[in-house]
């Protein structure tokens, strides 16, 4: 099934726990499933996605996007956490799978901690066949939230973090 899912929206919606759910749907219908993560990204485990609820799968961890394509093995489906993290060869690389018949999941951060698109997520978000954009609930309101708020004072476009460094918030809360 030649197909590209991107899943996306704020940080907390739960963006990882979708995708480890499809991965884990797939292989229980006997696909072979290989998962990918940036290197850069051991929050949790060096060789692991896992969802803020502690549920995880094996990853293989890469340093580049390039690298997916060298690391391929036998599979029907792939799966990628954290795509915003990733270079722009990552568009060039999915679409190589896909054309080759896979089946891929992307899940990420749609935006920046200031509101601003993540320019490569938006790019796979037009070649997918599919979009599903989750949110979060606002920290303050409890309404319906897409922004990932950073509390530090850190300028870095890509920190690491997690409840003590963001938090999601509503349109309301992020621009008032």
């Amino acid at each position: 099934m030649r197909q590209i899912e991107v899943i996306c929206g704020p940080m907390f919606a739960g963006k990882t726990e979708a995708l480890i759910r499809r991965l884990t749907e797939a292989s229980k219908r006997g696909a072979h499933v290989q998962i990918f993560k940036l290197l850069l990204d051991n929050r949790y485990a060096e060789e692991g996605i896992m969802s803020h609820n502690s549920n995880s799968l094996p990853a293989l961890p890469v340093r580049k996007a390039k690298d997916i394509l060298s690391k391929i093995n036998y599979c029907d489906v792939v799966g990628i956490d954290e795509v915003q993290f990733f270079d722009d060869g990552l568009i060039n690389g999915v679409n190589i799978l896909a054309n080759r018949g896979k089946r891929i999941f992307l899940s990420g951060l749609d935006m920046d901690y200031l509101g601003k698109p993540f320019g490569l997520v938006t790019r796979l978000m037009s070649i997918a066949e599919y979009v599903t954009k989750l949110q979060g609930i606002c920290t303050q309101y409890g309404a319906a939230a897409f922004f990932s708020h950073r509390l530090s004072k850190s300028k870095q476009k890509i920190l690491l973090g997690e409840r003590k460094e963001y938090e999601v918030l509503c349109r309301a809360c992020i621009y008032d």
